[in-house]
């Protein structure tokens, strides 16, 4: 099998490529480029091995939650190169990725979504794959759920900016991992293998929250 994966949901863009159980990848900070580098990469990568787009079997993506319009291109991508050669997709939760990227096992996964809140959730490595033990949301820092047991490894950018109010939820903190799209790539392999790939125009992003900004009254009030 071979396929690509996209990540655009955080500052970061990164693009791989899983080839018959091989994974190579390339990422960068992007801030607003995402839509400029992704393709770019997606050819640098295809060129290493000799291939192209139409040797494609299906194509993956980090379905969120992240930023709006980072969620939006890697979907708009993986479709575009999905409809035109009638190819599966599939969408993997960025905070999945955040657990995958971390090594641990049991994962506070934690983004900051602005407007002073965080898509957090707490992930269980298994033999099965990663389970959800406190389902993704979209809460106030305060707010976000303590994690059953102990154990846990805080990651992700929400740690950065609200760590103080975090910390009594995990014993390590590390805030520098990020969803990448390797980890896109091996999270969607066993189920593209298990034939789970949707048809492209059922993909869609998952924002987990719809509100993008504050009101002008709101942010006066605040």
């Amino acid at each position: 099998m071979v396929f690509v994966a996209f990540e655009t949901s955080s500052e970061w863009c990164s693009v791989a490529l899983f080839v018959e159980g091989e994974i190579s990848a390339v990422e960068a900070k992007a801030g607003h480029r995402h839509s400029e580098l992704a393709l770019p990469m997606m050819d640098r990568l295809l060129g290493e091995r000799r291939l192209t787009p139409k040797d494609l079997d299906a194509v993956a993506y980090g379905a969120g939650p992240g930023a709006f319009t980072g969620l939006r291109i890697a979907c708009g991508l993986a479709q575009g190169l999905a409809v035109a050669r009638g190819l599966p997709v599939l969408g993997v939760s960025s905070l999945e990725a955040i657990a995958a990227e971390s090594g641990a096992t049991r994962v506070v996964a934690c983004i900051d979504a602005r407007m002073r809140e965080v898509y957090y959730a707490a992930l269980e490595r298994t033999a099965a794959g990663w389970t959800e033990v406190v389902a993704a949301q979209c809460v106030s820092p305060a707010s976000a759920p303590m994690p059953p047991g102990t154990g846990w490894t805080g990651c992700g950018n929400g740690f950065s900016v609200y760590g103080a109010q975090l910390a009594d939820r995990v014993a390590k903190v590390v805030p520098e991992i990020h969803p990448g799209a390797a980890a896109v790539a091996r999270l969607a392999a066993p189920r593209l293998a298990a034939g789970e790939g949707l048809d492209a125009a059922l993909a869609v992003p998952v924002y987990v929250r719809d509100k993008v900004a504050f009101t002008i009254d709101e942010r006066a009030a605040r």
